[in-house]
């Protein structure tokens, strides 16, 4: 395709300036201008980009995976808890149908936090949506499986077998891939707050700058014979101070942005998915009581997840004594399993829901609970101290390179002026 004769001729004159040295000082200008600007621009570009990435972060991405989890668990436990209470027969004990409700007002209040934080038509929406739906219908099914336990119908299982299949076939899983999505969002969330692609250009920028500075500096000395060009000088200078803020604000933002995965999000997805497992353990042991005798499903879930819960808790997140307070409720456990199957069904469940079994599995998860508060904290101090200098960048960056032009300026202006 053939160039345009007026940009012909532009190409033209630009390059007849490199023949005499007020056009070379023209054009060492010229260059000089456009990369301050460029890095001037691209240093607010890269702070913005960095503190929008680390603000969602910690504003948004984490506080989903936090809520995800939370909806698994607080219905979960309310599931358990349903179950347990139905063992009870006749008027539920107070406590754990204070418990339930709790479970459920807090799953509520989760899904509504996480709606608000999930675009409409995603994939995370479309959970949600469910769940909210969803958490109603298995009240419901509930609420009538308590009222017919209390007459003694024997329908009253029916339908707590019902809410539990909801619970498990669609609720559950739909928070697990709430809580997958959110994993996700966190892993493209540390990418997002590095801004490499930003950094990388900015980096390219400033050599260029200080090649250009240095090089010029070098022919001035050569074809004017003095030494120091003092403005030219001074832009350098600016042009490393610059540069070295850069580096110790992106080289802190990623320092601290390691220890909040290494220290906060990795820890807290791997104790919650726990956590998960230990519910699904508890409620798994109530459901197969309540079955009575028909829930060998239910027991081969228990089988599974203990493999599983087992196998994570080798992790070194977790603690021995937490493996130990694990090992002990097993225990406690097995002889819930060998009452039932001896044929004590009545003993078992005394045993299940009785101070026994009920104090060492929640001495289990409360110790679960702290670890994953403890590196919630962690995370939360980190992005903070991640994002703390971006808006310096943001700010100082552009100012910094209008500081650079400014004195590329006066400096080659000089020169200029002496070919007048």
């Amino acid at each position: 395709m053939p160039v345009p004769r007026r940009r012909r001729g532009v190409f033209r004159r630009l390059g007849g300036l490199r023949h005499s040295s007020p056009g070379r000082l023209q054009l060492l200008l010229g260059a000089l201008l456009t990369l301050g600007v460029l890095t001037g621009l691209v240093a607010g570009l890269t702070g913005n980009s960095a503190a929008g990435g680390t603000s969602d972060l910690g504003n948004r991405a984490q506080p989903l995976l936090v809520e995800a989890e939370t909806i698994y668990s607080a219905l979960a436990d309310a599931d358990t808890t349903a179950a347990q209470a139905f063992l009870a027969g006749g008027l539920e004990p107070a406590a754990l149908t204070q418990r339930y409700n709790e479970d459920l007002e807090r799953a509520t209040t989760a899904i509504s936090s996480a709606a608000r934080r999930t675009p409409e038509g995603s994939e995370a929406a479309v959970s949600v949506g469910t769940l909210s739906s969803g958490v109603a219908r298995y009240a419901a099914l509930v609420a009538t499986a308590r009222a017919d336990n209390r007459q003694g119908l024997p329908v009253g299982a029916s339908y707590l077998s019902a809410a539990s299949e909801l619970n498990r076939q669609t609720l559950l899983p739909q928070a697990q891939n709430l809580f997958r999505i959110a994993q996700e969002e966190v892993d493209d969330g540390y990418s997002s707050a590095s801004s490499i692609g930003w950094v990388l250009l900015l980096v390219a920028l400033i050599l260029g700058l200080l090649a250009v500075l240095v090089l010029g500096q070098r022919y001035l000395s050569r074809s004017t014979h003095r030494t120091f060009n003092v403005p030219l000088v001074g832009a350098t200078v600016l042009t490393v101070v610059l540069a070295l803020g850069i580096q110790v604000v992106l080289a802190g933002q990623h320092s601290h942005l390691g220890r909040a995965k290494d220290d906060g999000s990795a820890p807290v997805a791997k104790v919650a998915e726990a956590r998960i497992l230990a519910l699904r353990e508890r409620g798994d042991e109530a459901l197969t009581l309540a079955a009575r005798g028909s829930g060998s499903t239910y027991t081969t879930d228990f089988t599974q997840s203990s493999e599983q819960l087992g196998s994570a808790l080798g992790n070194e997140y977790f603690s021995t004594d937490l493996r130990d307070k694990h090992s002990a409720y097993l225990a406690a456990h097995r002889k819930v399993r060998e009452l039932d199957d001896n044929g004590d069904y009545d003993g078992a469940v005394k045993l299940a829901i009785g101070p026994e079994t009920t104090q060492q599995f929640e001495s289990f998860t409360t110790g679960l609970n702290t670890v994953i508060e403890e590196h919630k904290a962690d995370f939360t101090r980190e992005i903070g101290a991640a994002g703390r200098g971006l808006g310096l960048l943001t700010v100082f960056g552009p100012l910094l390179a209008l500081l650079i032009c400014m004195l590329a300026f006066i400096g080659i202006r000089a020169r200029l002026e002496e070919y007048r």
